[in-house]
């Protein structure tokens, strides 16, 4: 009997059929696609970030870049930076603050100057934008500097008919210097400083400050290479001049600070990088009777500008 079932088991008979269900899967899906474009494969991933590369470098640039906001920290610092026109986008107020004097003003400042917006916010969450630092409560959000670009210093002063006096920095790093510079080119009838994109101070609170509300209407541009931007003026027939203890010539001795004119100041301990030296038309030196060593870039910087407003009067 077991036998007969085995025999009627095999037997064809109505069966429940899947529909069609199936077919599909017995479709082929076509040629595997190459790893570039597997999802999750080694290839693939390399090949998506060197695309974002490549999106990165087309994306359009401003012609001289912008910084990086910044935030000035603690009462004082804050006050100090709003009392000297620094531009600030927010001043942020920590959550049930002591309102003293200092406060207060701060306060008071941001509403008069308009434009910068108030945000009270908790202790943890000032704690967390400053890494830790001592706030004291007030935190004042710097908004990045827009550099211009080098050429624009020159094509503005022959916009305006006059010839270009413009200051570059090599190697200054104090953003009080560059303050201090900006200053005395805005006081001397200077076009502009140019400084270098790296290793070099920028247009931050302190650079502000120090240039005591001229950097308002005193440009600053950034040079990727300040090499190649020195001789992108020579070209335009602007003279570089270089300031050095060694220089060639003396100050009082130089007749091209009466045309268009570029100066170089160096770091005020190595002086004028070996590339920049030798870019420069004439390498001049400032008389000191007093035997100073050297002056600080800020300082050399307004007697240059000083003998060319001279010369120019």
């Amino acid at each position: 009997m077991a036998a007969n079932n085995r025999r009627m088991s095999g037997k064809k008979g109505a069966q429940v059929g899947s529909g069609g269900q199936r077919r599909k899967g017995l479709e082929g899906k076509g040629p595997t696609p190459p790893a570039e474009m597997r999802k999750g494969h080694k290839k693939n991933r390399v090949a998506s970030a060197k695309a974002r590369q490549t999106a990165r470098r087309s994306a359009p640039r401003g012609r001289g870049g912008k910084s990086t906001s910044e935030l000035v920290v603690g009462r004082n610092p804050v006050y100090e930076a709003l009392r000297e026109g620094v531009p600030a986008s927010t001043l942020y107020v920590q959550q049930f603050i002591d309102n003293d004097e200092r406060v207060r003003e701060a306060l008071q400042l941001a509403a008069e100057r308009g434009g910068i917006n108030l945000m009270e916010a908790p202790r943890p969450e000032l704690d967390r934008m400053t890494n830790g630092l001592n706030h004291q409560g007030l935190v004042l959000q710097v908004p990045p500097y827009e550099y211009a670009h080098p050429q624009d210093l020159a094509d503005a002063a022959l916009d305006d008919g006059e010839d270009p006096l413009i200051v570059a920095l090599d190697g200054v790093t104090d953003p009080r210097n560059l303050g201090a510079v900006v200053r005395s080119v805005s006081a001397f009838g200077g076009h502009g400083v140019v400084v270098p994109e790296r290793r070099a101070a920028g247009m931050t609170a302190g650079a502000w400050k120090t240039s005591a509300g001229t950097a308002a209407r005193t440009p600053v541009a950034r040079a990727t290479n300040l090499t190649r931007a020195l001789e992108a003026y020579k070209k335009a027939g602007i003279v570089v001049v270089g300031l050095a203890a060694d220089g060639e010539v003396e100050l009082g001795e130089l007749e091209a600070l009466g045309g268009p004119v570029a100066i170089v100041v160096g770091s005020e301990g190595k002086g004028l990088s070996r590339l920049v030296g030798e870019t420069c038309d004439f390498r001049v030196r400032i008389p000191m009777p007093g035997g100073a060593e050297s002056l600080n870039a800020g300082v050399a910087a307004g007697i240059v500008l000083y003998e060319a407003a001279r010369r120019r009067a």
